[in-house]
């Protein structure tokens, strides 16, 4: 049994296991899915999958404490994506981010589960901020971010990309 983070009234957010490999693979699977991500190309079967469980996401909870975490749709026990932190070495902060398969897009998931994870990080996380990088054609994903009360704060040129930088301080954290 992974360890639940936190819940919303359609979802549990909770560390990935290897279990979890066909679920990761098929919200990854779609073309669109990867679109404007840099990820295109690292998840073509289960056992990429499996690699990023094992050496990503479950390096990243034992290093950090925290990672990406499964969205897991109360009503089906379904894995639909994931949410959540990164550490990102690459930029020198962390990140937030989140994935879905395309059937649960425009129903509201990546906003819900990041508005529960931004909550558990106030009360449980010692984070000052987080950042949220999005390319600029990526329109859904810049509402998501507004949607979770980050602040636009510049924009920077990355593999042939134009990305957004969004910034939320954390206020309010309990030690």
């Amino acid at each position: 049994m992974s360890r639940v983070i936190t819940e919303t009234d359609r979802l549990i957010i909770r560390e990935f296991n290897l279990d979890d490999a066909s679920a990761v693979y098929h919200f990854n699977a779609p073309k669109e899915v990867n679109r404007f991500t840099g990820d295109a190309g690292m998840c073509e079967n289960i056992k990429d999958a499996e690699q990023i469980i094992r050496n990503i996401w479950l390096v990243e909870y034992q290093k950090f404490g925290f990672g990406r975490w499964a969205v897991v749709l109360k009503e089906s026990d379904e894995v639909i994506g994931f949410c959540g932190f990164k550490n990102e070495t690459r930029i020198n902060a962390v990140d937030i981010g989140y994935r879905f398969h395309p059937d649960y897009w425009g129903k509201g998931f990546a906003t819900e589960s990041n508005l529960a994870c931004i909550d558990y990080a106030k009360k449980h996380m010692k984070l000052d901020r987080v950042l949220g990088d999005v390319v600029v054609e990526n329109l859904d994903s810049i509402k998501v971010l507004k949607k979770l009360g980050m602040n636009y704060i510049g924009q920077y040129q990355e593999e042939g990309f134009t990305l957004n930088r969004y910034e939320l301080l954390l206020k309010g954290k309990t030690e």
